[in-house]
């Protein structure tokens, strides 16, 4: 029905296309990350996918993001007007969240077709079943699914395993991959001092599913999966060592693919070994700031969140009878462990259990294209060739939703382009995909419906600020307090009083 090389290519013209030169890298000198949520709508008759035959379906890109940066927390607000994470994932999933807060918006209002149908309950809606959405990035997501074993004939990005490192004075354990100002160096294929493995063109695209293990893309590497046995998530340090020494093909597993996400307060923390148990996997991490440290949570963490509770957020469940799953991930050419991605994603989530009714660990598909995004830090790289200057992270971020008023949102440091400092906390210094701006939108929904015709949840009490709109979503809260109580204990939170504004 669709290939991976197919939602690449799709989110590649896109962002050719439809995004304006402001916010994207200047050439040869920066770099950026790339998402976006892809709908595919299966035709009407339901007509049966063979391989002589594919059904054709509709593949329409309905929300994009880049970026790479992230804000301290000294620089969050309380009312809301800032984003504080502004890497490509989060700004892709906040832009899709606009686009079904319009949907909704059609729906109630019976005005157009919409991408959902009325539910069982008053005031409630579901997705029509002829879609799907389907999530790409450019790039792993930073966290648990950009730690990946690195094969002996890579080169590499720190020094050799030494058997007697602890007694070794010449190895170094720290972890100094890191550089101020680039937040996804370490998971960069392209790092000053991380050579990137180069994918052969015309690699099969790598698949998943919940339980089963797939081949690893490690170059040239043609065997199976590493001990496809052993679930890496209870790996120890030592243990997933011991376990990626020897690879299949006798190419031994040296080192991992080092991840700038740090591990967050109440977790284990890595070794810092030299070579494969510099990580420990399946933790928890946070996002590195420029010095200031960040309270915002990994993409890998973020998006096995939303592999769970849907990626609608809390908001806009009072409107749906279930929450709005991924049906597939789809990652651009880049370093890569199918291995990691699953593990990250499903992995750490799957035996969850007692989740209310509607919500579930999803078998969510994995897939991994040949393509290569063109401002991706390898692609850029490459091209630049001897060009003066240093290879830079865009300090911008673009937001397009699918919605027809002020599709395009362009940021830096978390507020609109060009704003200043005598304009923080007006009205045009605040994101479109802002928490106070998407809740506006949200009270703008609602005041365009009777009361009477209110979902339940918002008609038995009396609501007034941001917390209590999300705190009033029941269903979603206990969800996300099963899935903390079960897997995520140590997941960051923001304090109540930086979710009270109106």
């Amino acid at each position: 029905m669709w290939t991976a090389d197919e939602i690449a290519q799709l989110c590649y013209e896109h962002y050719g296309i439809r995004l304006p030169k402001k916010g994207k890298p200047e050439p040869n000198h920066e770099w950026t990350l790339l998402a976006a949520v892809v709908k595919i709508q299966s035709p009407a008759d339901k007509a049966c996918d063979t391989p002589d035959k594919p059904v054709q379906v509709t593949k329409e890109v309905v929300s994009m993001g880049t970026g790479t940066k992230c804000i301290g927390q000294s620089k969050m607000r309380k009312n809301g007007d800032i984003l504080n994470d502004s890497h490509a994932e989060v700004i892709a999933r906040r832009s899709f969240q606009r686009y079904l807060l319009h949907q909704l918006q059609l729906a109630a209002t019976l005005k157009e077709d919409s991408i959902f149908v009325p539910g069982t309950q008053k005031g409630v809606w579901k997705l029509r079943r002829d879609l799907i959405f389907v999530f790409f990035s450019s790039h792993t997501p930073c966290g648990d699914a950009s730690i990946i074993p690195m094969l002996e004939f890579e080169d590499q990005p720190c020094c050799p395993v030494f058997r007697n490192w602890a007694n070794n004075s010449s190895v170094e354990a720290s972890s100094n991959l890191e550089a101020p100002g680039n937040e996804r160096k370490c998971e960069d294929p392209d790092s000053p001092v991380t050579k990137k493995m180069r994918l052969e063109p015309g690699t099969a695209a790598r698949e998943v599913t919940n339980g089963a293990a797939h081949p690893q893309s490690f170059g040239k590497q043609k065997s199976g999966p590493i001990s496809p046995g052993i679930n890496s998530c209870d790996l120890t340090v030592e243990g997933l060592a011991t376990v990626t020494r020897i690879a299949p093909g006798s190419a031994r597993v040296i080192d991992v693919y080092r991840t700038g996400a740090k591990c967050v307060p109440g977790e284990a923390g890595d070794s810092g070994k030299p070579g494969a148990a510099f990580h420990q996997v399946g933790l928890l991490r946070v996002k590195p700031g420029r010095g200031d440290r960040t309270r915002s949570m990994s993409c890998s963490d973020k998006m096995a969140r939303w592999n769970v509770l849907g990626c609608q957020g809390a908001l806009l469940m009072h409107f749906l009878e279930e929450p709005i799953y991924l049906s597939a991930v789809v990652i651009g050419k880049c370093p890569y462990s199918q291995e990691a991605m699953q593990r990250a994603l499903i992995g750490r989530c799957q035996n969850v259990s007692a989740l209310p009714k509607g919500f579930g660990v999803q078998e969510l598909k994995i897939l991994q294209s040949d393509l290569l995004f063109e401002q991706s830090r390898s692609a850029v790289q490459a091209k630049r060739a001897d060009s003066p200057g240093r290879l830079v992270p865009c300090g911008a971020a673009i937001s397009w939703s699918a919605v027809p008023e002020q599709p395009l949102d362009v940021t830096a440091n978390g507020f609109p382009q060009g704003t200043t400092k005598k304009t923080i906390g007006s009205l045009q210094a605040r994101s479109q995909i802002s928490k106070v701006e998407l809740f506006r939108s949200f009270q703008k929904l609602l005041s365009r419906i009777a009361r009477d015709k209110w979902p339940h949840s918002l008609r038995v009490q009396k609501l007034d600020t941001y917390q209590e709109y999300k705190e009033a979503a029941s269903s979603y809260q206990e969800a996300w307090s099963t899935l903390r109580k079960q897997v995520f204990g140590s997941w960051i939170r923001n304090p109540p009083d930086y979710h009270q504004f109106k």
